[in-house]
């Protein structure tokens, strides 16, 4: 595929089979996780420094337009979508997701936003790793309040190339939400995030040069579907396993995914800066 060496196919096949199975149970895209793989595959094709990490974030984020479609298929054949929260927080997800992508995206290079967000994740992972339970009447937010917190997930999802799950998993069980039907949900609502990035992604790296062959804009085509036509397969899978598991394990194991993407952030921002 655009020549690409037979040894890179099939390490990017395999990390779209880890990539999916992670994706069906945790309710989130692994966009995180694949930029650091993705930047190894674009230095290995030359490409320049000083955009392998914005296209890595970029082609990480649109996988998850095809692997949330399997992952969710799923979900709601086992009835744990919530779609009233789906249709309140998509609005305000695609409004977050351009002005990320298409604009904050191409030219953001400070590091106060991304210490207060490594904060954050870390801060959430600790709620949910402790079980810490919240007040029995706090619910999901009116519609101006979902709007809000739907931009906020959309445009944190468009900076770090994540499927906006790390926010609204711990958000949705914040406010009472099972952690079912929270990672249901958002595995639901990374299919908005994903879709409105990558169209601010092809946007705004549009004219760029050095990319390599098959790229558009910010993405780089070969990788997405590779990693796309594997991660469909096997994001069922991990959707049947956390269905299985005990709640309480579920999220533990959530929290430590969360707990390893704050602190690789953090070392990517010191060790950057």
């Amino acid at each position: 595929m655009f020549l690409l060496d037979p040894s890179m196919i099939l390490e990017l096949a395999l990390l779209g089979i880890g990539i999916g199975f992670i994706a069906g149970l945790l309710g989130i895209g692994g966009g995180m996780m694949m930029v650091p793989f993705l930047m190894y595959f674009l230095n290995q094709l030359e490409t320049p420094a000083d955009i392998t990490l914005k296209m890595a974030i970029a082609t990480a984020m649109s996988t998850i337009v095809f692997t949330s479609i399997s992952s969710v298929y799923a979900h709601h054949k086992k009835q744990a979508v919530r779609w009233d929260l789906v249709k309140g927080l998509a609005p305000g997800i695609v409004i977050g997701s351009f002005i990320s992508s298409v604009g904050v995206f191409s030219i953001f290079k400070g590091t106060t936003l991304a210490y207060f967000f490594e904060g954050f994740v870390f801060f959430s992972a600790t709620q949910l790793f402790i079980n810490k339970k919240p007040k029995p009447s706090r619910q999901m937010p009116q519609s101006p309040g979902m709007v809000l917190a739907g931009s906020t997930i959309g445009f944190m999802s468009g900076l770090v190339g994540a499927g906006g799950g790390f926010i609204s998993v711990p958000f949705m069980v914040w406010c009472n939400v099972s952690i079912r039907n929270a990672v249901a949900t958002s595995a639901a609502l990374g299919f908005p995030i994903a879709l409105a990035n990558a169209f601010g992604y092809v946007a705004s790296g549009w004219a760029l040069e050095g990319r390599p062959l098959g790229s558009i804009g910010f993405i780089w085509i070969p990788g997405v579907v590779l990693i796309a036509m594997c991660s469909v397969l096997t994001a069922p899978l991990g959707v049947k396993v956390a269905h299985i598991l005990p709640v309480k394990q579920l999220s533990r194991i959530f929290a430590l995914v969360l707990y390893a993407l704050s602190i690789y952030m953090l070392y990517q921002t010191i060790t950057q800066n």
